[in-house]
């Protein structure tokens, strides 16, 4: 082999390498990220696994009643992550000016 194609093997061998090694921390930090919504809405699940359960003894004196607080809650959990991604974006913006 040459010298410039050990080089270039060599270059190509660290791209790889650091392609694979960023591939796997942003992994970590997306599961690091996720970890912390759910904790984050911990309470907001609970509480919509409540009213899953009570849906199941649902009837028509009180479906309207119960689709509307199912609609809040599930809008109330895509609102606090709606928040927690701005938040991450606006901190990179002030890390990255």
């Amino acid at each position: 082999m040459h010298k410039t194609t050990k080089i270039l093997v060599i270059v190509l061998v660290v791209v790889v390498m650091g392609f694979g090694i960023g591939i796997y921390l942003q992994d970590l930090k997306h599961q690091e990220s996720t970890a912390a919504a759910w904790e984050a809405n911990r309470f907001n699940v609970a509480k919509f696994h409540k009213i899953l359960k009570y849906n199941s003894n649902m009837n028509t004196a009180n479906w309207a009643i119960m689709k509307d607080s199912i609609s809040r809650q599930l809008d109330s959990l895509v609102i606090l992550r709606f928040r927690k991604e701005m938040d991450s974006l606006n901190a990179l913006k002030g890390q990255n000016p």
